[in-house]
């Protein structure tokens, strides 16, 4: 088993991702608004203001995508569904993907 944790800086792919996610065969993720530290500091701590030019100035949130992955096929499909779809995760500011193995989950047999 593995975690996936997409973190998608733009906003414009969420819809699209989550479509991809379940044609993928993952239904099971969760999906919550994050921040980078770097933006936090930079608008949130006065002390900090000068790292506001490297940051776009209404842009505060990013989506945090989790889902947690039992077969390495299933993580195959979503990539390759990601191409179809022209959503390049090595192109500036489109986000992150990560993919961590996961020792042990511990949830209801009905899930």
């Amino acid at each position: 088993m593995e975690l996936l944790i997409i973190i998608l800086n733009k906003s414009e792919y969420f819809e699209k991702i989550i479509s991809i996610l379940v044609e993928a065969g993952i239904t099971g993720a969760t999906f919550f608004e994050s921040e980078g530290v770097g933006h936090y500091l930079a608008f949130e701590i006065p002390i900090f203001a000068g790292l506001r030019q490297f940051f776009q100035e209404g842009k505060t949130r990013n989506k945090t995508i989790t889902a947690v992955l039992d077969k390495e096929e299933i993580y195959t499909n979503f990539k390759n569904l990601l191409a179809e779809e022209n959503i390049d995760f090595t192109e500036p500011g489109v986000g992150v993907i990560i993919k961590v193995p996961v020792n042990e989950v511990i949830k209801s047999k009905a899930n």
